[in-house]
């Protein structure tokens, strides 16, 4: 049985690892990596997934901005290669935009792939952004409320960057 907790500093460490055992390596060059930066992840949206203490899955969300707007960008989100398939992913997804919503967050988005993320609701973003060297197909978001993305265009842009 999986306990979701926030992450704490004390966790950084294990959950660097865990991101560097799922993700290629040079995931930090990453144009996603760029706008997070100098950023604190969003509080209380950064959870860890342990089972017995072990940690199985970790989830990460950043505030960015996409024009004036701001946004949250999910990622990265990983499960432990021995306890994938076991639907902790998607826990951790449904849990972390559950409270992105209650927090008031209107938008989330993300770099993946539609096949995945859309049985989540996420859908291509056609007139965002993303820095380069991003496939603009890749890039996806979900409405926390309703026509949240109606309108919403232009760069991907770091937090508090002007």
């Amino acid at each position: 049985m999986y306990r979701l907790d926030e992450e704490r500093p004390e966790d950084w460490w294990e959950v660097e690892a865990l991101y560097d055992l799922c993700f290629a390596p040079g995931r930090e060059a990453l144009s996603s990596y760029r706008l997070r930066d100098g950023v604190a992840p969003v509080a209380g949206l950064s959870l860890c997934a342990r089972d017995d203490g072990t940690l199985g899955g970790a989830i990460r969300f950043w505030p960015v901005r996409v024009g004036p707007h701001p946004a949250l960008l999910l990622g990265p989100v990983a499960v432990h290669p021995i306890r994938q398939g076991e639907g902790l992913g998607a826990l951790l997804i449904r849990e972390g935009v559950g409270r992105a919503a209650a927090l008031g967050w209107e938008r989330v988005m993300l770099v993946g792939d539609q096949p995945y993320y859309g049985r989540f609701g996420f859908a291509r973003l056609a007139d965002v952004v993303m820095p380069p060297p991003t496939n603009p197909d890749r890039v996806l978001g979900l409405a926390l409320t309703p026509g949240a993305w109606d309108g919403v265009s232009g760069e991907v842009t770091k937090f508090g960057a002007d």
